[in-house]
């Protein structure tokens, strides 16, 4: 069930005039060694990001194969990227990233978990020249677009995208929208502040400020990925949205499994936070078959 402060920022955002401005991250590479440790503190399964992880992890299995080169762009510090490697041990996984901070934490991360089927590489997402062409069977992105500096360069990593992706390829690609109000993104911000380091929140707030619009989202899918991945959104207040392909994934019994003990294995107040998660995409279009 949602919240009263939940529910007042839907009703905000469902009736709000106004539009806020588009204010870009002030450090598109996050190298700060006390900020990458926030991150990665708020990210791992048990921090304060726990249940949206679980919920793009589901997501994200359904467009893979056994036997996939996937690439994660913008793969931070590894979280999300290691739990889908861990679940999916027959496909091959690429994390590229421009901090090498993140990658030094993602690397450790991989390695304290004993999979030996990722790799990291430091590299632009709008530049992927050492990627081939049609080379790369699925691609995945958590909530790193919107450090992208302008429209230009949004345009660019999706160019990207499509480029280096074989025909009828997977894609799971989500992100923060950008909310009308003000009092909405400080109200998600600081949401759980009283769970989280100050640093993240910090790092929350300039996130949610640098989002896109929904509108500049579904344009550049139109320009680059029109026909094989479809832009969703969830229900009303559009605080996230997902670009995905349809599904790939053909026998999914075991990761479902492995995915139901994660998610009962959530506290209650993580479970509460994926339930509204589930039932918001659904109510946007995007279904999770796997939860």
């Amino acid at each position: 069930m949602l919240n009263t402060a939940l529910i007042a920022t839907f009703l905000r955002e469902a009736t709000a005039r106004e539009r806020t401005q588009r204010v870009p991250e002030p450090d598109l590479v996050m190298d700060d060694p006390e900020k990458v440790a926030a991150f990665t503190r708020a990210g791992r399964e048990d921090g304060v990001m726990a249940p949206v992880y679980l919920f793009h992890c589901a997501q994200i299995c359904e467009v893979i194969r056994p036997g996939d080169r996937v690439v994660d762009l913008g793969c931070g510090p590894g979280t999300q990227l290691a739990m889908v490697a861990r679940l999916n041990p027959d496909a091959h996984f690429l994390g590229i990233d421009l901090s090498a901070q993140m990658l030094d934490r993602a690397t450790g991360h991989v390695r304290s978990l004993g999979l030996r089927n990722v790799e990291f590489s430091v590299g632009d997402i709008t530049r992927l020249a050492a990627v081939p062409t049609a080379s790369v069977d699925a691609i995945c992105s958590t909530v790193a677009f919107h450090q992208l500096p302008d429209v230009e360069h949004l345009g660019r990593a999706a160019a990207e995208a499509a480029r280096i992706l074989k025909a009828g390829g997977g894609v799971y690609i989500v992100d923060f929208a950008r909310l009308k109000s003000q009092r909405s993104i400080d109200y998600f911000a600081h949401q759980y502040a009283d769970r989280q380091p100050e640093l993240f929140t910090l790092d929350y707030l300039n996130s949610l400020k640098a989002a896109f619009t929904l509108a500049e989202l579904r344009a550049v899918v139109e320009a680059h990925l029109s026909g094989r991945a479809q832009v969703y959104a969830m229900f009303a207040m559009h605080f996230m949205a997902a670009i995905k392909s349809p599904a790939r994934a053909l026998n999914s019994n075991g990761v479902r499994g492995q995915l139901r003990e994660l998610r009962q294995a959530l506290p209650g107040h993580h479970a509460k936070d994926l339930s509204n998660l589930v039932n918001l995409f659904r109510l946007g279009g995007l279904h999770s078959r796997l939860l």
